[in-house]
């Protein structure tokens, strides 16, 4: 019998069980993490949706994060060897993140992209002014402020990761289909939410013209300084403009975003005598300690917060 048969795990060291079990953990977590799928979305609402249809088959980095604004988004070195690393690749389209293609190429991605916008009928910011077919009308691509439109958005991306992950598409396919009923849930309840305030109150004021197809939908007038991306700057006119209009009109619901900044949007509520609100989530989730850590749960406390705003109209 040799020394090594009459060694026994009682006489090893604490420090090396603790050290060899602490190795086995992390090999076990990367084993599992390197079995899931790995996709990339370009930023937190997307991401969010992308998690409910991929469940537990995916591993999910979001390019632009919670509170953050894709408009001005600039990717760096990290990003383009995440996107490199993806099994698939989820944008919104519709201009949203210009930035997008760009980054897709110069990382040299040759993987499947999904579009999730994708069938959706286009909105453009002239449809709202009465100028339809203006040579300078601008996509809208606000699109997820509609829940029937991200209808379209899960289905497409439940058909992205079924083309990168065959073996999971019964699996995508049935949490889609059950997420659908809860988007068709919500769009039922905001309805019945903004019924309870009449016609002529349902008048809103927000940092930018991001509600275009929530307006749409429900029947809200949405009056923004800003255009259809935080980048533009209104002038003082155009201010001066909003506010006679606020004062005409009356309106008291006046809502900043949370990624944009609060100033120009408070002195519009101080100069017009409105009350601003609670922040609303437009283009990006909050972080989980807020209320709008997904979308669902964003849309809901949107709905709350403008129906209390209009309340004072």
């Amino acid at each position: 019998m040799t020394a090594f048969d009459t060694f026994s795990l009682s006489a090893m060291p604490r420090r090396f069980l603790l050290a060899s079990a602490t190795a086995l953990t992390l090999l076990g977590s990367q084993a599992f993490a390197a079995d899931k799928l790995l996709v990339t979305a370009s930023f937190s609402i997307l991401g969010d949706l992308v998690r409910v249809v991929g469940g537990d088959r995916v591993a999910v980095t979001t390019l632009v994060g919670a509170n953050e604004d894709a408009h001005v988004f600039e990717a760096k070195p990290a990003d383009a060897k995440t996107v490199l690393g993806s099994k698939l690749v989820v944008t919104n389209g519709l201009g949203f993140e210009p930035w997008a293609g760009k980054l897709i190429k110069s990382a040299g991605y040759k993987g499947e992209t999904v579009v999730a916008a994708k069938g959706v009928k286009v909105r453009h910011m002239q449809d709202e002014k009465g100028h339809s077919g203006h040579a300078h009308e601008e996509t809208d691509p606000h699109a997820w402020q509609n829940p029937g439109n991200v209808v379209l958005y899960v289905r497409n991306i439940a058909a992205g990761l079924a083309k990168v992950d065959a073996a999971g598409a019964a699996t995508y396919q049935i949490n889609a289909e059950a997420y659908v009923k809860e988007l068709q849930a919500l769009d039922s309840w905001t309805k019945e939410q903004i019924a309870t305030i009449p016609a002529d109150k349902r008048k809103v004021i927000t940092s930018h013209d991001a509600f275009g197809y929530f307006a749409a939908q429900y029947g809200v007038k949405f009056l923004a300084p800003q255009g259809v991306n935080t980048e533009t700057e209104p002038s003082a006119k155009q201010v001066a403009q909003l506010i006679k209009q606020i004062q005409r009109e009356k309106i008291r619901a006046v809502f900043v975003e949370n990624m944009s900044t609060p100033k120009l949007i408070a002195q519009l509520s101080k100069d017009a005598g409105a009350t601003l609100g609670a922040s609303l989530y437009a283009d990006a989730l909050s972080t989980a300690d807020q209320p709008g850590a997904t979308y669902l749960k964003m849309m809901r406390h949107n709905v709350t917060q403008l129906v209390a705003g209009m309340k004072l109209n």
